[in-house]
């Protein structure tokens, strides 16, 4: 276990949902707000990845989002994900990578490099030669791995295999989705040894406190609620106490969101979200795993999270894409967790 760095400022990347409406279509209004949401919480927006249904949506509207996000953030930081389609037993293909990888930069945006079946089925030392070979097109560029429970091409590499990807300059970071906090330890106490300036990014939406031990985070929870996961890393950063009691609401919520199958979270966010006032339907994609509910059949609802968090369950608030919305005011009732300053 690595030790508890205190004090410590953390970088948060949130996967922003991609909300639908009813009748399938995106809900581009929506989606912007919530990009100037993330981005006015001081994290950077990730689109396209998994809880955009990056490896479900089509070109066109792959395209749209990095479109608007490009045009909402107006030069602001953001990432993508860079996912190419291909099924078991494919053979690695790196084009359809680097056209990815230069779609995304065209865009202003830092490409995350997700796996495929071609990737994570070539050998260790092919997987860092892949890797090393993104870097001659993107001078920056996170890699990511995830386990089954995310996605079926996904593969946890070995330690020396991510040892491999510490020794690639273009490689700044890597998100790390096991949901097992053994083998996020490690990674971290890899890079202390070999590379510290290498950003170690928790996708351990079941262990969001692995930023008290030096990860930073890339997280599809934090779309719940990215002022809350802003205002909980202010805390971290200044030795505020109130960090505990607000990462143990967070995590609540995360427990509940992320139970089986763990990638129907993505409908509990449109839940959640639907429920905070900033989206206008909770639909998923038809080719995503839904969950119960929310408010009828299941014991831990989401209304009682968002009690605990002294979110509204219902709110008025509606943000223009297009602008700052540090001005919005939220006017439903408030149910007391902790005192939050101004």
């Amino acid at each position: 276990m690595n030790a508890i760095v205190p004090r410590r400022k953390i970088e948060g990347n949130s996967a922003v949902l991609l909300p639908l409406r009813a009748d399938g279509s995106v809900d581009w209004d929506a989606f912007c707000a919530q990009v100037v949401r993330t981005a006015d919480a001081g994290l950077a927006p990730a689109v396209n990845m998994d809880t955009g249904y990056g490896d479900l949506i089509d070109e066109g509207t792959r395209v749209e989002v990095l479109r608007r996000t490009r045009e909402t953030l107006a030069g602001q930081t953001f990432t993508a994900g860079a996912f190419v389609h291909d099924r078991p037993g494919a053979p690695f293909d790196p084009l359809p990578y680097a056209h990815r990888i230069e779609q995304i930069q065209g865009f202003g945006g830092i490409p995350v490099i997700v796996q495929s079946f071609g990737l994570t089925g070539l050998p260790p030392a092919g997987i860092v030669a892949a890797y090393a070979d993104f870097g001659r097109v993107a001078p920056r560029f996170i890699a990511f791995e995830l386990g089954t429970m995310f996605a079926p091409f996904g593969t946890i590499y070995d330690l020396a295999t991510y040892e491999g990807l510490l020794g690639i300059p273009q490689c700044i970071g890597a998100k790390h989705s096991s949901l097992r906090r053994g083998a996020e330890w490690e990674r971290l106490a890899l890079r202390d040894k070999v590379r510290p300036e290498f950003k170690v990014y928790t996708g351990n939406d079941l262990a969001i406190d692995m930023v008290m031990y030096g990860s930073d985070y890339l997280l599809g929870l934090s779309t719940f609620a990215p002022d809350y996961f802003a205002l909980r890393d202010r805390y971290w950063f200044e030795g505020d106490p109130r960090f505990y009691e607000l990462n143990d609401v967070l995590q609540y919520l995360g427990q509940f969101a992320f139970r089986a199958p763990t990638a129907a979270y993505k409908h509990s966010a449109a839940q959640f979200l639907k429920l905070r006032g900033w989206i206008g339907c909770d639909a998923t994609h038809p080719q995503s795993p839904t969950t119960t509910a929310i408010g009828h059949s299941h014991p831990a609802e989401h209304p009682r999270t968002a009690r605990r968090l002294r979110f509204p369950v219902r709110s008025n608030v509606r943000v223009s894409p297009y602008r700052s919305t540090a001005n919005a005011r939220s006017t439903g009732r408030a149910y007391p967790l902790a005192r939050h300053p101004a």
